[in-house]
């Protein structure tokens, strides 16, 4: 078959047919919202997120927190969501900021994306592991290390992910159904029978958020959201998605704003505000298991486990795809090899890629359990190591992308000449940018507090050095590709349309 007709066939954008594009209109608003909000795994955020957040920062105003930053990233997608209609490209972030900042700048958040996107999935096996041995050794009374079911979970992650992505979606829907439902239970629970203080609003009060606490706290809440600004690596999988991707990505932003918030008052409600915080440092990750089974019963406490685990599987498998597009994006513009931006021929999708994310995986899974000397139960190496240290690498990359990305936004349409036309949009754009900052310098401030590392810790530097470096590494490959390829730097973040210009330039005369 021909490269034309089988562009013609697939009705594939591309007229290199389906090596070189992801097979548009595979997705609708309902799938695209479904795959973007299975990523901030919500259970996962409720059971393991809240409950640390009070115990280590001490921060009742955890609510307000969540509120402050749902208006931050909001202005944010002002922007963001604007620049979606001028550019559609899997690479989604680095795309945009090299249509802002130049392709050199774009070749640097590449490789952050990757290096991010990879970790904040990665780090998820080690807490996925850990439960489900937890789940063994409770219902099964059969010990099982935690290494084992992360190695099961990322090979069926990366067989899933060579699977249409409408498959995915399906999956990851269902599982945030009913986790979003299971929470919404607990809620209703919580308020219906709240603690000796009633129905206090006091975790609202802007006079809880004092203390040295609150900085590192926006680092562990901001890591919540993770995952609404992925829409945009959809785009191309979409079939308008000029009005689709900044829908979903208002939808999600203030979905998940509002239900964090609310759930986590409910926390506040159903111990109090003046005893959530010593709950929540008697209880750790079992603090939501607790509270459900004195309201609601083992029976329901046993299903909310399970879904636990559902739901951490949901967001392996969003974070799995997110990484593999972000390697086809790069391999289909030379920043990573050619074999990366060529599609699996059965289901369109970034095939290559996919490998990637499974064998990195695995390695790191490996890596984790050979040095893990602790007995079977002991969460130190998959969730107080794993979990906790790639969570935050991925956490402090992407608030760095999304500073980027606000400022690429300013630059991009001012060179068009457009400041009149998006002058609010600029603005908001400006305030996200100096917020996310702000938070970025915050978490590589307190990295020892976030990772549970002493002051002194080499960890402190070296965690977040990792983003540094794959900075500092991305900018390097972006100059020599400058200097000694400038025909392929000057593709970076076209995408699709560089192909395009391609076929132009072969077929003029």
């Amino acid at each position: 078959m021909t490269t034309d007709s089988s562009s013609r066939t697939d009705g594939i954008s591309t007229f290199k047919g389906q090596e070189r594009a992801l097979r548009a209109d595979r997705l609708g608003a309902g799938g695209l919202l479904l795959s973007v909000l299975a990523a901030t795994a919500p259970l996962m955020v409720v059971a393991g997120v809240m409950p640390t957040t009070f115990a280590v920062m001490g921060i009742v105003g955890q609510p307000l927190l969540f509120v402050v930053l749902g208006v931050v990233l909001v202005l944010f997608s002002v922007g963001y969501a604007e620049m979606s209609r001028h550019v559609h490209n899997a690479g989604a972030f680095y795309a945009y900021i090299s249509r802002g900042l130049g392709g050199t700048a774009g070749s640097s958040a590449a490789l952050v994306a990757l290096v991010a996107y990879s970790a904040l999935q990665v780090g998820i096996y080690g807490i996925f592991g850990f439960e489900v041995s937890g789940l063994f050794a409770t219902y099964a009374e059969v010990e099982v290390a935690w290494w084992i079911p992360a190695l099961v979970a990322a090979l069926v992650v990366g067989a899933l992910g060579w699977l249409k992505i409408d498959v995915n979606a399906r999956v990851l829907g269902v599982l945030l159904v009913i986790e979003v439902a299971l929470v919404v239970i607990f809620d209703i629970a919580a308020v219906a029978d709240p603690a000796g203080e009633g129905l206090s609003l006091h975790a609202f009060n802007p006079d809880t958020l004092s203390g040295a606490g609150v900085g590192t706290a926006l680092c562990f809440c901001i890591a919540a959201f993770t995952g609404f600004e992925q829409a945009p690596v959809y785009a191309e999988e979409t079939s308008r998605p000029h009005v689709l991707v900044p829908r979903v990505m208002f939808l999600a932003v203030g979905f998940v704003a509002v239900f964090f918030a609310i759930s986590s008052w409910a926390y506040t409600v159903a111990t109090g505000p003046s005893a959530i915080v010593g709950t929540a440092q008697k209880e750790s990750a079992g603090l939501l298991f607790s509270l459900t089974e004195s309201r609601l019963g083992g029976t329901f406490t046993d299903v909310l486990h399970v879904l636990f685990v559902t739901g951490m599987f949901a967001a392996l498998l969003s974070f799995h795809n997110v990484v593999a597009r972000y390697a086809f994006a790069m391999g289909r513009e030379g920043l990573l090899p050619a074999a990366f931006g060529r599609t699996t021929g059965t289901s369109g999708a970034p095939g290559t890629g996919s490998l990637l994310q499974t064998v990195v995986s695995v390695v790191v899974v490996i890596a984790f359990a050979v040095a893990d000397d602790k007995p079977t139960g002991d969460p130190t190496e998959p969730v107080l190591h794993l979990f906790t240290w790639f969570g935050n690498i991925g956490a402090l990359g992407v608030i760095l992308l999304m500073a980027a990305a606000s400022l690429s936004v300013v630059v991009f349409f001012v060179r068009r000449g457009a400041v009149g036309a998006q002058a609010w949009r600029l603005v908001t754009s400006v305030l996200a940018g100096l917020a996310l900052l702000v938070i970025a310098g915050y978490t590589v401030k307190d990295f020892d507090v976030l990772v549970g590392a002493g002051p002194d810790s080499a960890l402190s530097w070296v965690l977040p050095g990792i983003i540094g470096a794959a900075l500092v590494v991305g900018l390097v490959q972006g100059l020599v590709l400058r200097a000694r390829r400038p025909e392929v730097h000057a593709r970076i973040g076209l995408g699709n349309e560089a192909f395009q210009l391609d076929k132009a330039a072969e077929e003029t005369p």
